[in-house]
């Protein structure tokens, strides 16, 4: 089972930028990745995800802004994150889809300010 470790999370102004990873234990080449994010008080959301064969898609709300990314010799995913709004506010976690079960990172703080 491989294990995930996110960072990059932090406190920026609305309007500012913020790169998460996600360092995998082993190998992800075969594996379709993503990102959720959980509000206070709100249901976990998917954010982004990407294909082991790059597809990607995109929640609504951040269209045009983030940009979800792997590097499988580095065994990492990325989400770059610009034009940050208060709402993008929550715990970002990775995870990964392993013959119909998901695994799950322990999740980064992403706080945005107005």
């Amino acid at each position: 089972q491989v294990q995930l470790v996110e960072s990059g999370g932090g406190l920026v102004q609305a309007g500012g930028s913020l790169r998460l990873s996600c360092a995998a234990s082993g190998s992800i080449s075969s594996l379709n990745m993503g990102w959720y994010r959980q509000a206070p008080g709100k249901q976990r959301e998917l954010v982004a995800r990407i294909t082991s064969g790059r597809r990607t898609n995109y929640a609504d709300s951040v269209k045009g802004r983030f940009t979800i990314s792997r590097d499988n010799a580095k065994n990492t995913v990325f989400l770059q994150m610009n034009s940050l709004k208060p709402e993008d506010t929550g715990v970002y976690y990775c995870y990964y889809v392993d013959e119909g079960t998901s695994y799950w990172g322990q999740g980064t703080q992403v706080t945005v300010s107005s």
